[in-house]
């Protein structure tokens, strides 16, 4: 996927990588998850058909794109940034919004922040392991045990940091592999996502942590269920339960699709179940 930067009116740049037709007639945009960033989406941009365009960006904090600070790492402002994307980046034909965890939130905030852009230009929203209450997509944070242990460890050994942080790196990775992903995924999926959540750890994890607890879900799905909505979860998500998913689409009137032997990186472990359902609203 080729990289473009997105200047915002606010003079934020958003890290966005594109490809497929720039005149597509549909047009998928992907908004990640929690403390990660686009690369979490390469599988499914490879499984997509190469007639439709894709968008993958970073939202505003994390990857590649201009830092937030406590004003802007909101929900909403997530929304509106994606609105604006949407806006300036596909002028015309049908968008479907992806949403994984924190993405979610952002198409829904976007829905109700901007609800005649969303209702004239969005064809469908999947929210892939995004909960319908503030549940547990911040226990990313998880790790307070483990992570108070390696602020104490950094903090007594000091000049030998390389060191202990080498020692714990596996421990630290072994633990998101349980936490994030089902039963058997694979190696360098794991490896991408550590290494995407510790480039974020701890400081992103804590600025944003507090907005996505206090979200208004409800409100916000109000308007996202003027679309066609997909909740898919993995039957295996140890932060978003199947129930959690199932009362998001009961919200809207949507589909809820349960992903086997998957757990929250469903854009890792079932891509092609994704892009599916992708393709099913873009139809």
């Amino acid at each position: 996927m080729a990289t473009e930067r997105l200047r915002l009116e606010d003079g934020t740049e958003l890290n966005v990588a594109r490809s497929g037709p720039p005149d597509a007639e549909l047009t998928v945009v992907l908004a990640h998850g929690y403390a990660l960033d686009h690369r979490s989406w390469h599988r499914v941009v490879a499984a997509l058909p190469a007639s439709a365009g894709v968008i993958a960006y970073d939202h505003r904090g994390h990857g590649a794109s201009s830092p937030a600070d406590k004003e802007t790492a909101t929900i909403e402002q997530l929304g509106d940034d994606l609105g604006e994307l949407v806006e300036r980046l596909v002028p015309e034909g049908r968008v479907v919004l992806v949403g994984h965890s924190m993405g979610g939130m952002a198409a829904m905030a976007m829905a109700e922040r901007r609800p005649r852009l969303y209702r004239q230009r969005v064809a469908g929203v999947v929210f892939l392991s995004t909960a319908a209450t503030g549940l547990a997509e911040t226990s990313l944070a998880w790790p307070k045990a483990l992570g108070k242990l390696v602020r104490e460890l950094e903090r007594a050994f000091g000049p030998l940091v390389r060191a202990v942080r080498e020692k714990i790196e596996p421990a630290k990775t072994a633990g998101l592999r349980w936490w994030l992903f089902g039963d058997e995924p694979r190696d360098e999926d794991v490896d991408l996502t550590a290494d995407m959540v510790w480039a974020h750890w701890p400081e992103t994890i804590a600025l944003f942590r507090p907005a996505v607890d206090r979200y208004d879900r409800e409100a916000a799905l109000s308007v996202a269920g003027e679309r066609p909505v997909i909740a898919v979860v993995g039957d295996e998500d140890r932060l978003v339960p199947e129930s959690n998913a199932k009362a998001l689409a009961a919200a809207v009137g949507g589909e809820s699709v349960v992903v086997e032997n998957a757990g929250h990186m469903l854009p890792l472990e079932a891509p092609a179940e994704v892009a599916v359902r992708i393709m099913e609203l873009g139809a």
